[in-house]
C-alpha cells in the first residue's frame, strides 16, 4: 500500500513487520523518531516485543547481543557519537556471529559537533564485520530492513547488519513509500530459528577467550561469511523482487553507464542529485553515467570492475574522509578494485557535516575529473583556511 510518510516512520514500520522480539535503543538525533515509533507500537500492542530502555548506546547494543544469543530476533538504531559509544559491542556482535539488524541514520562525527549528515560514522566501522547496506531513498531504506534480516540470519552468513540512510535528508523527509503488509513480510522473512543459542538445558558459551592458536581462524571465518553473503544477497534480493516487484539482487546499480566516458561512483541519497545532473549533462552532449554502491560490505569489487571496464575516467564521491590517506574510503576501495587498470580514479570529499551538494557541484567535479584533477576536498571555503 502506497503512503506518504516520513523516512524514520517508514523504517519503524518495516522493523515492526519484521517481528523483532527485542528492541533496545537509546534516542539520538536524527535517529530518535524510529525508536519513538517502535516504543509506541509496543505500548499499543501493535508489536509483541520487549522494548528495553537503557542508559546509553553501549547498553542498547549489549542488550541486543544478549537477546540474540538467547535466540531472539533483535533490533537497534543509532547514529554518529552513539555508534562510537557502541563500538566495543559492535565488534562483539559480529565476532559472536549474532544477526542483529541496526538502522544507522548517518550523521557527522564530532568534534566539532555536527548533527547534520555525512557517512563518517558507519564508514569508520567498515572493518567491524557487519554487512553494510546504503539506501538512496526512503523506499529503499524501508525495503533493505527486510533484506538485511533475511541475509544476516542465513546460516551461510550469521553476521549483523547496518542499514544506513542519510540523516535528515531521508530520515526526516516525507516521500511515497510502498509499504508491505504483515502477510507479505511473513511470506518472505521466516521466523528466527538459530541453530545455536543459550539454553540452560544444553549449556554453551558465546564470545569466549581465544588464544593466538585460534584467533586468526575466527577472523578468517568472518571474512569468508561476508564473501558468501554476496550470493545470499543475490538470492534474497531476487526473491524480494519476484514477490514485490523491487529487485535488490545486485550490490550495485547503474544509471546511463552503458556508453559513458566518465563514471561517477557514489552511494546514498546524493545519487538522486547525481542522476539529475547526469540527465542535464547528457542533454549537453557529455557522456556521463553513475555506478551506485548499494552494499559496501561485502565490497562489490568484481561488480565495480565489470561495470567500469569501458569508461575513460572515474570520479568517486565520498561523504567521509580517511584522514591522512588519499581521500575517502570509497575512493580508496574503488582504486584498489581497479588496480592494474589504466583507468584513472579520482576521489572527491564533499558534503561533510551536511554541506549541500548541488547539481552544479556534480558538473564541476566531472569537469575536474576530465582535466585529471582530483583526490581533494571539494568546495573548501578558502577564506577559512
Amino acid at each position: 500500500m502506497m503512503e506518504i510518510t516520513e523516512g524514520s516512520h517508514a523504517v519503524a514500520e518495516a522493523v515492526r513487520l519484521c517481528r523483532p522480539q527485542v528492541v533496545s535503543a537509546y534516542p539520538i538525533t536524527p535517529q530518535t523518531h524510529i525508536v519513538e515509533a517502535l516504543a509506541d507500537f509496543v505500548a499499543n500492542g501493535m508489536l509483541d516485543a520487549e522494548y528495553i530502555t537503557v542508559e546509553n548506546e553501549l547498553s542498547a547494543l549489549s542488550a541486543c547481543v544478549g537477546a540474540s544469543a538467547a535466540g531472539s530476533r533483535a533490533y537497534s538504531a543509532t547514529t554518529s557519537q552513539g555508534l562510537m559509544l557502541m563500538a566495543e559491542v559492535v565488534f562483539n556482535a559480529s565476532g559472536m556471529r549474532l544477526p542483529i539488524v541496526m538502522s544507522i541514520a548517518n550523521r557527522a562525527m564530532g568534534a566539532p559537533l555536527s548533527i547534520w549528515n555525512d557517512m563518517q560514522d558507519s564508514i569508520s566501522l567498515r572493518d567491524a564485520g557487519w554487512l553494510h547496506f546504503y539506501a538512496e531513498d526512503n523506499q529503499e531504506a524501508t525495503d533493505l530492513h527486510f533484506l538485511a534480516y533475511k541475509v544476516a540470519e542465513d546460516p551461510a552468513v550469521q553476521l549483523p547488519a547496518f542499514v544506513c540512510f542519510d540523516g535528515f535528508i531521508l530520515s526526516h523527509t516525507y516521500e511515497p513509500v510502498d509499504m508491505l503488509t504483515q502477510a507479505d513480510v511473513d511470506k518472505y522473512l521466516p521466523k528466527f530459528n538459530p541453530s545455536e543459542k543459550l539454553d540452560a538445558s544444553d549449556p554453551m558459551s558465546f564470545g569466549m577467550y581465544a588464544t593466538p592458536e585460534y584467533y586468526l581462524e575466527f577472523r578468517y571465518e568472518m571474512d569468508q561469511a561476508l564473501k558468501r553473503a554476496k550470493g545470499v544477497i543475490a538470492k534474497a534480493g531476487k526473491e524480494f523482487g519476484s514477490l514485490f516487484g523491487r529487485d535488490y539482487s545486485a550490490l550495485i546499480e547503474t544509471y546511463r553507464l552503458e556508453d559513458a566516458e566518465t563514471a561517477i561512483v557514489a552511494m546514498g541519497s546524493v545519487c538522486g542529485t547525481v542522476k539529475d545532473a547526469i540527465d542535464e549533462m547528457r542533454a549537453e552532449g557529455m557522456k556521463v553515467g553513475l555506478l551506485r554502491i548499494r552494499v559496501f560490505r561485502p565490497f562489490p569489487a568484481e561488480e565495480i570492475v565489470k561495470g567500469l571496464s569501458h569508461v575513460k575516467r572515474i570520479a568517486v564521491l565520498d561523504k567521509n574522509v580517511s584522514l591522512g590517506s588519499r581521500g575517502g574510503a570509497t575512493a580508496i576501495e574503488v582504486r584498489d578494485a581497479m588496480y592494474g587498470s589504466t583507468i584513472p580514479v579520482k576521489g572527491y570529499i564533499l558534503g561533510l557535516g551536511g554541506r549541500d551538494i548541488r547539481k552544479k557541484d556534480i558538473k564541476e567535479i566531472v569537469t575536474l575529473c576530465e582535466r585529471g584533477i582530483g583526490d581533494q576536498f571539494y568546495g573548501l571555503r578558502r577564506e577559512l583556511i
